[in-house]
């Protein structure tokens, strides 16, 4: 028969075992994990590296379709810009599916949280599918604006092209009205540039966030190199819209300037709020999931819909197999180079 000084010695250790279990549990949610790479003077000159190298690529990523318009080869309507095009969605695809979209289900999923709400319902899912919807609602209310905006004559390309007529034309007998193509279409090119645009600008201000706030020295070397291939490619297919809308060029140059500057703006936000940001701190992990899943939502339906859909549908790649495949091809290549990142980042 057990004494109760044999109960309570075993009282005494379930209850310092469980205490040790509390303890580690808090030193984890509000402190970062010391595993041997992390160092802040050694980190320091690796998120100005960061800063630079991102900055850079992201200015060429963007950049490169719009100075290479007047090379006939890969203007926009040339085979070989669909196929850049085509590969740029895969990145983007990728970055929701990949790295956004698990990061988010990660951090909402933490034992850091409490467990009624954050276990007790899947809000990763739910928040990017009320995005997605959310993004559909913006994207159709921009386009039937724009489209009564333009309704009563030509839409003028910006870039000071020939005018595209909206007007429309009479079929006899009926009186029944044809919209023309080529305007309708440029309104989408200018929608789905904006849009595209203001998803990229939120998750990149998120992932600069991440890198900036952390002092893990192996985990910011994998960034750099796979937040420099992300933001390259990014910017070709976010450059490739910019082109199709045919803004001006002072347009053009806004764009391409916040797209350049936003990932490195999250990296010098994060190191000025290193000292209060705990990334694995309750709060931090509840607002960057949330953003991180709203952001997959609007980039998932955007290169579903807005850019490989419209594509892959579009005359061109429908009266040619063999640009589809080509196109197919490029898509699966950028995705998987994409998703090949998520190994390291």
């Amino acid at each position: 028969m057990t004494s109760p000084k044999s109960i309570l010695i075993i009282f005494f250790i379930i209850l310092s075992n469980f205490s040790v279990q509390v303890v580690s549990v808090v030193e984890e949610c509000g402190a970062e994990e010391d595993d041997g790479c992390t160092n802040k003077k050694k980190a320091l000159p690796l998120k100005i590296i960061a800063i630079v190298t991102i900055l850079i690529s992201s200015i060429i990523g963007v950049c490169l379709p719009l100075v290479t318009q007047s090379i006939p080869a890969l203007s926009p309507e040339r085979s070989l810009f669909v196929i850049v095009k085509a590969f740029a969605s895969g990145i983007i695809l990728a970055t929701g599916f990949m790295h956004v979209l698990p990061d988010s289900f990660d951090m909402l999923s933490s034992t850091c949280l409490k467990d009624n709400p954050w276990h007790k319902f899947p809000f990763t899912g739910f928040v990017a599918m009320i995005s997605a919807i959310i993004t559909l609602i913006i994207d159709s209310m921009a386009t039937s604006v724009y489209s009564k905006k333009h309704n009563s004559g030509v839409i003028k390309p910006e870039s000071g092209g020939e005018p595209v007529e909206l007007a429309v034309v009479e079929a006899g007998g009926g009186g029944a009205k044809l919209e023309v193509q080529g305007g309708a279409q440029l309104l989408r090119y200018r929608v789905i540039a904006m849009v595209l645009e203001l998803g990229i600008i939120v998750h990149s201000i998120v992932i600069g966030l991440s890198l900036g706030a952390s002092n893990n020295t192996c985990s910011i070397k994998g960034l750099i190199a796979a937040l420099c291939f992300h933001q390259m490619f990014e910017g070709m297919g976010l450059g490739g819209c910019i082109l199709q809308a045919e803004y001006k060029f002072v347009k053009k140059a806004t764009m391409a300037f916040f797209f350049s500057v936003t990932t490195p703006f999250g990296i010098a936000l994060g190191l000025a709020l290193a000292s209060t940001y705990k990334e694995n701190s309750p709060r931090s992990l509840i607002t960057v999931g949330l953003l991180n899943a709203s952001s997959a939502g609007l980039l998932i339906y955007m290169a579903l819909v807005d850019l490989l859909a419209a594509d892959f549908m579009g005359p061109k790649l429908q009266g040619s197999i063999k640009l589809q495949i080509k196109s197919y091809i490029a898509v699966l290549l950028g995705a998987g180079g994409m998703s090949l990142m998520a190994k390291w980042a």
